[in-house]
This record gives C-alpha cells, structure tokens and sequence, in this order.
C-alpha cells in the first residue's frame, strides 16, 4: 500500500472555526458589508448610511440603515405594496415599480428631516445628481448596498436608486447600468440613452410585451395578463397610471393604509372597529409562566380530580411569619452597677492578701480521673504483685 497523507486530522477538527450564520446561509457577503459600515475614527459615532434594496418574489423593500456596535438602524422605509395606495395595483416587482418604490422612500425622508429638495421632475430619464443649497441644510447622503444580487446593466435595483435620486437623495453613482439598447461596445465606451431609460421608467417596456403578445397569440395574453384584464388595463393605459402615481408619491409620501387593506395583499370584508385589539399570541412550546398561587391552584384541583377530599389550604393567604426575638445589645453600665462592681474588686484583693498572708485556706480541689490516675493504680498493683512474690520465698 502507498503513503497516504491525512490532511484532515483530530487537530484540524479541534481547531475548526464555522462561519456566521447569515454566511452559511448566503444571506450576507461579509466582506462587502465591511467595506460599506467601516467609518473614519476621526468621524467617531457618525452615522454611515446605506440605501438597502431587496427583492423577493412579490415585493421590494427599499431601507436607509445606519450600522451601530451591536446592529443595524433603520431610518426609513418603502414597500413596492404600497404603491396600490397610490393607484398601482399590479406589477408591483417590475422596473417602473422599482423606481416608484425609491421615489417614496426618498420623498419619506426629507419630509421626515424637513429637507426642501424636490429632486428631478422633468427629463425623468436622464442621469442626475442633487446639488446642494447654498443656504440651509445639505442633501441626505446614502451609498447603495447591493447585497448579493448582480449588478448587471438594466437590474430593477438601477431603478430604485434612480427614484432615490429624483426623489432629493445624494447616492453617488453613474449612468453605466441604466437600461439601455445592445450595442458591441465594450468598457467605458458606452452610449447612454435617456429615453429608453425613461420608456422603463413608465413601463413602456411592459406595454411593448402587452401588444406584441395580443397580437401574436391572443390566448397567452388572456392567460398572462388576466388580471389587467380584470382590472381594465390597456397596454396604452400604463403610461398614465405610473405617472399619477409620481405625482400622488410626491404630494402625501405617507398615505395611511386603507380600512380594507389587510397585511401586505389581502383585503378584509369589514374595515376594523376601532376598539378592537388583538390577543396575544401563545405558543405550546413557549407557555407562558405561572404565578406560585396559580401553580398551586392547578395542583389543587388535579387533586381533586384525582377524589382527595382534604386538599390545603387557599395558597393565596399569607401566613403568619415567626417574630425571632431580637437580642439586646449590651449597653455600658449606670453609676449603681459600677459602685457594686467597685465593691466586687476589693471583696477580691481583700481575700487574696489573706490567702498571701496564711489567714485563710483555700480547699484544694479534687483532680479529675483521667490517664494519670489510671497510669498510678497499675503501678500500686504491680508493686502489691512483687511484695508477694517476696513474702513466698522468705
């Protein structure tokens, strides 16, 4: 047999470090998260902004956090399903939603901050940077967090930090990934075209899809787009519902939820009372913790159930606690104790010179048996033994 080299052994093991659990997961790219919390320590406790863009299958959540020692703050948030307060009730994951989610967010924050920047209004499609005012306040400022999702040219994540930007955030970035025609340029010889990014933008490029499916095969269309059928929605009618909804987001960016509306998609058949609340969740497996007297009281019945007719007494009386009795500390003593103490002391010396003197005899007391006596008795037999010895030789 050849020579095998072990190059997982006990050792290795021992010394095994698993990574975090966000890791693990491929939730989150440590490495980049890094790169984007790390602060100057000359701007110690200054907060360090992410604008944060995440997509699931039926929504995208657009956030500005700040990171801390131990977590993450959020500041503001926006949901692509609240834009059917604003009149978009479908394609709540495509590009025109993905900008109109960054819009709200960004107008939420400067109402909320009180920043007067309106951002871009006009020539929606082309590139744009916040400048500051001379007087007053500077813009809010964010870097984009990507997370994992690839940063590809025409990503619905291009389209959310557009919005941010028209909406009055300062995010630096470049017009590179904007949505734009294929062309066979390479690198930085690129050509941007601010009127393809404007017709994604206001979902032109869904409408396009819309007709040339109608036209092509009609039953696909039906089954694809049921519900902007069911809705009443034309291909030719997207146009204007994304730009009601600029203008709606740009007058009340935080519109109350509707009286039907229910979690995020569902609707209720009534709109809730208003003293209504709701009860609190238990589980099984977390039950909630009992009081000593409610502890007792179950016990109490199983008892009785089980047919014990003499059960203890109601745990929720108190019983009487034992009063120890305190001990008097010793206090210094009056004037007639000292004189009768004085008295004591030369009743004392008084006997004592006479005992010097060979007046008085003091009585000796009598020792105690212990090993001495017992030594002294075995002796005096031992000496009885030898005298009669003695006496029978003689």
């Amino acid at each position: 047999m050849g020579f095998v080299k072990v190059i997982r052994d006990k050792s290795y093991f021992q010394r095994f470090q698993v990574k975090y659990k966000r890791r693990r997961e491929c939730k989150t790219d440590y490495y980049a998260r890094k790169k984007l919390i790390l602060q100057d320590k000359n701007k110690y406790k200054t907060p360090k902004y992410r604008f944060v863009v995440r997509f699931t299958n039926r929504d995208i959540m657009c956030q500005i956090f700040s990171s801390d020692l131990t977590h993450d703050t959020c500041l503001v948030s926006a949901y692509s399903h609240e834009l059917q307060r604003y009149g978009i009730k479908l394609g709540l994951t495509n590009y025109a939603a993905a900008y109109c989610t960054g819009l709200l967010l960004a107008r939420r924050l400067n109402k909320k901050l009180k920043l007067e920047y309106e951002g871009n209004t006009e020539e929606l499609g082309e590139y744009y940077e916040v400048e500051a005012n001379e007087e007053g306040p500077a813009p809010f400022s964010a870097i984009l967090d990507v997370g994992l999702k690839p940063t590809t040219t025409g990503s619905r994540m291009f389209g959310a930090l557009k919005g941010a930007c028209d909406g009055g955030i300062d995010i630096p970035h470049g017009d590179r990934r904007f949505p734009r025609p294929k062309s066979d340029a390479q690198g930085k010889d690129y050509e941007p075209d601010a009127e393809f990014h404007r017709k994604y933008i206001f979902g032109g490029h869904v409408a396009e899809y819309m007709t040339k499916l109608k036209d092509d095969d009609d039953e696909a269309y039906k089954k694809q787009f049921s519900k902007y059928i069911s809705e009443g929605i034309e291909p030719e009618d997207l146009e204007g519902i994304y730009e009601a909804a600029h203008k709606a987001i740009r007058e009340d960016p935080t519109k109350p939820r509707g009286e039907l509306e229910r979690g995020r998609f569902k609707v209720r058949e009534k709109p809730k009372d208003k003293d209504f609340v709701y009860k609190k969740k238990t589980w099984k497996c977390h039950p909630r913790k009992l009081t000593c007297a409610q502890r007792k009281n179950a016990i109490k019945k199983k008892l009785l159930a089980m047919g014990k007719k003499k059960v203890s007494v109601d745990p929720r009386v108190k019983r009487k606690k034992r009063k120890l009795k305190k001990v008097k500390k010793k206090c210094k003593p009056n004037k007639k104790q000292k004189k009768h103490l004085k008295k004591i002391m030369e009743i004392k010396k008084e006997k004592d010179k006479k005992i010097r003197e060979g007046k008085l005899k003091v009585k000796k007391k009598p020792k105690k048996k212990g090993r001495n006596n017992k030594n002294k008795r075995s002796e005096k037999k031992a000496s009885k033994k030898v005298t009669g010895e003695e006496k029978d030789k003689k």
